[in-house]
Protein backbone atom coordinates (compact mmCIF):
# COMPACT_ATOMS: atom_id res chain seq x y z
CA UNK A 1 0.00 0.00 0.00
CA UNK A 2 3.19 2.26 -0.03
CA UNK A 3 2.42 3.84 3.44
CA UNK A 4 -0.56 5.20 2.31
CA UNK A 5 -3.71 4.29 4.81
CA UNK A 6 -5.99 4.89 1.72
CA UNK A 7 -4.51 3.32 -1.00
CA UNK A 8 -5.09 -0.45 -1.41
CA UNK A 9 -5.01 -3.53 -3.81
CA UNK A 10 -9.05 -3.32 -4.13
CA UNK A 11 -9.14 0.30 -4.99
CA UNK A 12 -11.93 2.81 -3.66
CA UNK A 13 -15.25 0.97 -3.37
CA UNK A 14 -13.44 -1.98 -4.53
CA UNK A 15 -12.89 -5.30 -2.85
CA UNK A 16 -11.41 -5.08 0.84
CA UNK A 17 -12.77 -1.45 1.15
CA UNK A 18 -12.69 -0.50 3.17
CA UNK A 19 -9.00 -0.67 4.79
CA UNK A 20 -9.14 -1.84 8.74
CA UNK A 21 -7.60 1.91 9.65
CA UNK A 22 -7.64 4.91 7.28
CA UNK A 23 -7.61 8.56 8.25
CA UNK A 24 -9.37 11.80 6.38
CA UNK A 25 -5.97 12.32 4.47
CA UNK A 26 -5.56 8.69 3.56
CA UNK A 27 -9.21 8.58 2.33
CA UNK A 28 -9.28 11.82 0.49
CA UNK A 29 -5.86 11.22 -1.33
CA UNK A 30 -7.52 7.83 -2.59
CA UNK A 31 -10.42 9.34 -3.13
CA UNK A 32 -9.14 12.18 -5.20
CA UNK A 33 -6.73 9.29 -7.55
CA UNK A 34 -9.53 7.25 -8.13
CA UNK A 35 -11.82 10.25 -9.97
CA UNK A 36 -8.77 11.90 -11.70
CA UNK A 37 -8.40 8.35 -13.18
CA UNK A 38 -11.92 8.22 -14.65
CA UNK A 39 -11.04 11.74 -16.05
CA UNK A 40 -12.54 14.21 -14.21
CA UNK A 41 -11.00 17.63 -13.16
CA UNK A 42 -12.74 18.34 -10.62
CA UNK A 43 -11.47 15.25 -8.49
CA UNK A 44 -9.74 16.49 -5.61
CA UNK A 45 -12.80 18.89 -5.29
CA UNK A 46 -15.30 16.35 -5.65
CA UNK A 47 -13.45 14.08 -3.18
CA UNK A 48 -13.38 16.89 -0.63
CA UNK A 49 -17.28 17.65 -0.83
CA UNK A 50 -18.27 13.35 -0.71
CA UNK A 51 -16.03 13.12 1.82
CA UNK A 52 -16.77 16.59 3.80
CA UNK A 53 -20.71 15.19 3.46
CA UNK A 54 -20.17 11.56 4.90
CA UNK A 55 -18.36 12.82 7.57
CA UNK A 56 -21.09 15.61 8.35
CA UNK A 57 -18.63 18.40 8.37
CA UNK A 58 -17.03 21.54 6.57
CA UNK A 59 -14.46 20.92 3.98
CA UNK A 60 -12.04 22.93 5.89
CA UNK A 61 -12.15 20.63 8.87
CA UNK A 62 -10.35 17.67 6.17
CA UNK A 63 -7.78 20.08 6.64
CA UNK A 64 -7.62 20.42 10.60
CA UNK A 65 -8.21 16.48 10.78
CA UNK A 66 -6.37 15.04 7.94
CA UNK A 67 -4.69 12.45 10.41
CA UNK A 68 -7.89 11.60 12.29
CA UNK A 69 -9.20 8.06 12.19
CA UNK A 70 -12.26 7.42 10.14
CA UNK A 71 -15.12 4.84 11.44
CA UNK A 72 -15.54 2.21 8.87
CA UNK A 73 -19.45 2.65 7.69
CA UNK A 74 -18.12 6.12 6.88
CA UNK A 75 -15.28 5.32 4.81
CA UNK A 76 -17.56 2.51 3.35
CA UNK A 77 -20.07 5.33 2.20
CA UNK A 78 -17.19 7.71 1.25
CA UNK A 79 -16.31 4.61 -0.99
CA UNK A 80 -19.41 3.98 -2.53
CA UNK A 81 -20.16 7.62 -3.68
CA UNK A 82 -16.30 7.72 -5.24
CA UNK A 83 -17.54 4.94 -7.33
CA UNK A 84 -20.65 7.01 -8.62
CA UNK A 85 -19.02 9.43 -8.98
CA UNK A 86 -16.51 7.93 -11.22
CA UNK A 87 -19.37 6.72 -13.77
CA UNK A 88 -19.91 10.66 -13.74
CA UNK A 89 -22.77 10.78 -12.05
CA UNK A 90 -23.39 14.54 -10.84
CA UNK A 91 -21.63 15.70 -7.93
CA UNK A 92 -25.03 17.29 -6.74
CA UNK A 93 -26.94 13.88 -7.40
CA UNK A 94 -24.94 12.13 -4.75
CA UNK A 95 -25.01 14.65 -2.35
CA UNK A 96 -28.77 15.59 -2.84
CA UNK A 97 -28.24 19.50 -2.99
CA UNK A 98 -27.22 22.19 -4.70
CA UNK A 99 -26.51 25.63 -3.56
CA UNK A 100 -28.05 28.83 -6.06
CA UNK A 101 -27.87 32.29 -4.82
CA UNK A 102 -27.21 31.29 -1.18
CA UNK A 103 -30.56 28.82 -0.91
CA UNK A 104 -29.82 25.58 -0.33
CA UNK A 105 -31.51 22.75 -2.87
CA UNK A 106 -32.75 19.76 -3.28
CA UNK A 107 -31.77 18.02 -6.46
CA UNK A 108 -32.12 14.95 -7.90
CA UNK A 109 -32.63 13.36 -11.82
CA UNK A 110 -35.98 14.67 -12.37
CA UNK A 111 -34.69 18.05 -13.10
CA UNK A 112 -31.89 20.47 -14.59
CA UNK A 113 -29.23 20.93 -11.83
CA UNK A 114 -29.15 25.12 -11.10
CA UNK A 115 -26.20 26.47 -12.46
CA UNK A 116 -24.27 29.80 -11.44
CA UNK A 117 -25.28 31.06 -14.73
CA UNK A 118 -29.10 31.20 -13.79
CA UNK A 119 -28.04 33.34 -11.58
CA UNK A 120 -27.55 35.90 -13.65
CA UNK A 121 -31.21 35.32 -14.75
CA UNK A 122 -32.52 35.81 -11.10
CA UNK A 123 -30.37 39.45 -10.67
CA UNK A 124 -31.30 40.72 -13.48
CA UNK A 125 -35.09 40.22 -12.79
CA UNK A 126 -34.44 41.82 -9.25
CA UNK A 127 -32.57 44.93 -10.97
CA UNK A 128 -35.54 44.93 -13.51
CA UNK A 129 -38.06 44.77 -10.66
CA UNK A 130 -36.25 47.73 -8.55
CA UNK A 131 -36.38 49.99 -11.23
CA UNK A 132 -39.31 49.71 -13.11
CA UNK A 133 -41.84 48.18 -9.57
CA UNK A 134 -42.74 47.54 -7.18
CA UNK A 135 -44.24 44.32 -9.14
CA UNK A 136 -47.13 41.97 -7.14
CA UNK A 137 -46.87 38.95 -10.03
CA UNK A 138 -44.21 36.79 -11.89
CA UNK A 139 -43.80 33.48 -13.21
CA UNK A 140 -41.42 30.93 -13.73
CA UNK A 141 -42.11 28.69 -16.55
CA UNK A 142 -40.48 25.35 -16.51
CA UNK A 143 -39.49 25.47 -12.80
CA UNK A 144 -37.50 22.71 -12.57
CA UNK A 145 -36.25 22.30 -8.78
CA UNK A 146 -37.69 25.56 -7.98
CA UNK A 147 -34.54 27.16 -7.99
CA UNK A 148 -35.35 30.72 -9.74
CA UNK A 149 -38.82 30.85 -8.04
CA UNK A 150 -37.07 30.42 -5.37
CA UNK A 151 -34.36 32.91 -5.04
CA UNK A 152 -36.80 35.81 -6.39
CA UNK A 153 -39.21 34.84 -3.98
CA UNK A 154 -36.59 35.08 -1.21
CA UNK A 155 -35.03 37.91 -2.13
CA UNK A 156 -38.33 39.97 -2.96
CA UNK A 157 -41.18 38.95 -0.06
CA UNK A 158 -43.47 41.02 -1.67
CA UNK A 159 -43.48 39.42 -4.89
CA UNK A 160 -46.12 36.67 -5.54
CA UNK A 161 -44.59 33.88 -7.47
CA UNK A 162 -46.10 31.06 -9.66
CA UNK A 163 -43.99 28.26 -10.58
CA UNK A 164 -45.10 26.30 -13.40
CA UNK A 165 -43.86 22.53 -14.64
CA UNK A 166 -45.12 19.94 -16.51
CA UNK A 167 -42.81 17.54 -15.08
CA UNK A 168 -44.44 15.42 -12.44
CA UNK A 169 -40.53 14.20 -10.03
CA UNK A 170 -39.48 18.29 -11.45
CA UNK A 171 -42.58 19.26 -9.25
CA UNK A 172 -41.62 16.85 -6.46
CA UNK A 173 -38.38 18.58 -6.24
CA UNK A 174 -39.69 22.10 -6.41
CA UNK A 175 -42.37 21.46 -4.15
CA UNK A 176 -39.65 20.17 -1.44
CA UNK A 177 -37.40 22.95 -1.66
CA UNK A 178 -40.80 25.62 -1.69
CA UNK A 179 -41.31 23.97 1.70
CA UNK A 180 -38.06 23.47 3.09
CA UNK A 181 -37.21 27.39 2.50
CA UNK A 182 -40.39 28.44 4.12
CA UNK A 183 -41.81 29.98 0.28
CA UNK A 184 -44.82 28.26 0.42
CA UNK A 185 -47.42 31.56 1.32
CA UNK A 186 -45.22 33.22 -1.54
CA UNK A 187 -44.98 30.70 -4.27
CA UNK A 188 -47.98 28.89 -5.83
CA UNK A 189 -46.85 25.58 -7.84
CA UNK A 190 -48.72 24.28 -10.31
CA UNK A 191 -48.67 21.48 -13.21
CA UNK A 192 -48.75 22.16 -16.51
CA UNK A 193 -46.87 23.09 -20.19
CA UNK A 194 -45.78 26.35 -20.49
CA UNK A 195 -48.93 29.05 -20.00
CA UNK A 196 -51.50 26.26 -20.46
CA UNK A 197 -52.82 26.29 -16.90
CA UNK A 198 -52.60 30.35 -16.79
CA UNK A 199 -55.51 30.64 -18.22
CA UNK A 200 -57.07 33.13 -15.49
CA UNK A 201 -54.47 35.64 -16.09
CA UNK A 202 -55.19 38.03 -18.90
CA UNK A 203 -53.04 40.87 -18.76
CA UNK A 204 -52.14 40.02 -15.01
CA UNK A 205 -48.24 39.56 -15.11
CA UNK A 206 -45.47 42.33 -14.00
CA UNK A 207 -42.41 39.48 -15.10
CA UNK A 208 -42.12 36.26 -16.79
CA UNK A 209 -38.82 34.30 -16.32
CA UNK A 210 -37.70 31.57 -17.83
CA UNK A 211 -34.32 28.92 -18.27
CA UNK A 212 -36.25 26.98 -20.89
CA UNK A 213 -34.25 23.85 -22.67
CA UNK A 214 -31.64 25.46 -25.55
CA UNK A 215 -29.50 22.50 -26.91
CA UNK A 216 -30.37 21.83 -30.04
CA UNK A 217 -31.04 18.37 -30.76
CA UNK A 218 -28.41 17.06 -32.70
CA UNK A 219 -25.76 18.65 -30.45
CA UNK A 220 -26.99 16.64 -27.14
CA UNK A 221 -24.86 13.72 -27.70
CA UNK A 222 -21.75 16.29 -27.50
CA UNK A 223 -22.81 17.27 -24.07
CA UNK A 224 -20.32 16.12 -20.55
CA UNK A 225 -21.83 12.59 -19.38
CA UNK A 226 -22.63 13.99 -16.44
CA UNK A 227 -25.25 16.00 -18.37
CA UNK A 228 -25.99 13.80 -21.52
CA UNK A 229 -26.40 10.62 -19.30
CA UNK A 230 -28.18 12.02 -16.04
CA UNK A 231 -30.10 15.28 -17.06
CA UNK A 232 -33.39 14.72 -17.88
CA UNK A 233 -33.50 15.38 -21.75
CA UNK A 234 -36.87 17.17 -22.23
CA UNK A 235 -35.13 20.07 -19.63
CA UNK A 236 -32.19 20.12 -22.52
CA UNK A 237 -33.65 19.44 -25.80
CA UNK A 238 -34.40 22.90 -27.41
CA UNK A 239 -35.61 21.35 -30.75
CA UNK A 240 -33.47 21.24 -33.93
CA UNK A 241 -32.15 24.92 -33.60
CA UNK A 242 -32.86 25.21 -29.94
CA UNK A 243 -35.25 27.43 -29.78
CA UNK A 244 -38.31 25.98 -29.99
CA UNK A 245 -40.00 26.60 -26.53
CA UNK A 246 -37.90 30.37 -26.99
CA UNK A 247 -40.40 31.13 -29.69
CA UNK A 248 -43.72 29.54 -28.21
CA UNK A 249 -42.40 32.22 -24.69
CA UNK A 250 -42.00 35.17 -27.03
CA UNK A 251 -45.09 34.11 -28.89
CA UNK A 252 -47.62 33.16 -25.93
CA UNK A 253 -46.24 35.93 -23.01
CA UNK A 254 -48.06 38.64 -24.16
CA UNK A 255 -51.36 37.32 -23.67
CA UNK A 256 -50.96 37.03 -19.85
CA UNK A 257 -47.94 40.33 -19.15
CA UNK A 258 -50.00 43.29 -18.55
CA UNK A 259 -48.43 46.64 -20.07
CA UNK A 260 -45.05 47.01 -19.72
CA UNK A 261 -44.36 43.65 -18.39
CA UNK A 262 -41.40 41.65 -18.89
CA UNK A 263 -40.08 38.45 -20.07
CA UNK A 264 -36.50 37.54 -19.11
CA UNK A 265 -35.17 34.33 -20.83
CA UNK A 266 -32.02 32.12 -20.79
CA UNK A 267 -30.23 31.28 -23.69
CA UNK A 268 -27.95 29.24 -25.86
CA UNK A 269 -24.68 30.64 -27.68
CA UNK A 270 -24.98 32.01 -30.70
CA UNK A 271 -28.89 32.37 -30.01
CA UNK A 272 -28.89 36.11 -28.74
CA UNK A 273 -29.13 37.15 -32.65
CA UNK A 274 -32.03 35.04 -33.62
CA UNK A 275 -34.14 35.61 -30.37
CA UNK A 276 -33.60 39.36 -30.54
CA UNK A 277 -34.89 39.43 -34.61
CA UNK A 278 -38.04 37.26 -32.68
CA UNK A 279 -38.76 39.26 -29.87
CA UNK A 280 -38.77 42.53 -32.03
CA UNK A 281 -41.43 40.95 -34.47
CA UNK A 282 -43.23 40.27 -31.44
CA UNK A 283 -43.38 43.58 -30.68
CA UNK A 284 -41.08 44.36 -27.75
CA UNK A 285 -39.47 46.95 -26.69
CA UNK A 286 -36.10 47.62 -24.81
CA UNK A 287 -34.56 44.39 -25.93
CA UNK A 288 -31.34 43.80 -24.00
CA UNK A 289 -28.67 41.18 -23.78
CA UNK A 290 -26.22 39.91 -21.09
CA UNK A 291 -23.18 37.91 -20.87
CA UNK A 292 -22.71 35.22 -18.49
CA UNK A 293 -19.29 34.98 -16.32
CA UNK A 294 -17.10 32.91 -19.32
CA UNK A 295 -18.47 36.02 -21.33
CA UNK A 296 -21.36 34.26 -23.33
CA UNK A 297 -24.36 35.81 -24.01
CA UNK A 298 -26.69 34.27 -21.96
CA UNK A 299 -29.98 36.15 -20.98
CA UNK A 300 -32.14 38.27 -23.14
CA UNK A 301 -35.08 40.59 -21.77
CA UNK A 302 -37.28 42.33 -23.74
CA UNK A 303 -41.18 44.35 -22.69
CA UNK A 304 -44.48 44.63 -24.08
CA UNK A 305 -45.55 47.88 -25.18
CA UNK A 306 -47.24 50.26 -22.85
CA UNK A 307 -46.77 52.38 -19.59
CA UNK A 308 -46.81 50.55 -16.08
CA UNK A 309 -50.36 49.74 -14.52
CA UNK A 310 -51.59 48.09 -11.53
CA UNK A 311 -51.58 44.14 -12.66
CA UNK A 312 -55.01 43.22 -13.46
CA UNK A 313 -56.57 39.60 -12.09
CA UNK A 314 -53.80 38.58 -10.41
CA UNK A 315 -55.52 38.85 -6.60
CA UNK A 316 -56.46 35.03 -7.38
CA UNK A 317 -52.64 34.28 -7.95
CA UNK A 318 -50.86 36.13 -5.04
CA UNK A 319 -51.08 34.90 -1.70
Amino acid sequence: MGGDPGVHAGGVGGPGWPPSEVTIGGLLAAGAAALAGSGLPTARRDAEWLLADALGVDRLRLVLDSDRVVAAEVADRFGEWIERRKAHEPLQHILGFEEFRGLRLKTGPAALIPRPETELLVEWALELERTHGPWRLAVDVGAGTGAIACALAAAAPHLGLVAVERSTGALALAAANIAALGLGRQVRLVAGDLFEPLAGLPSAVDLIVSNPPYIATATLSQLPREVSDWEPPEALDGGPDGMAVHRRLVAESPRILRPAGWLVMEMGEEQAGPLRRLLEAGGFEGIEVRRDFRGTERVIAGRVPGTHAESVGAEAWVR
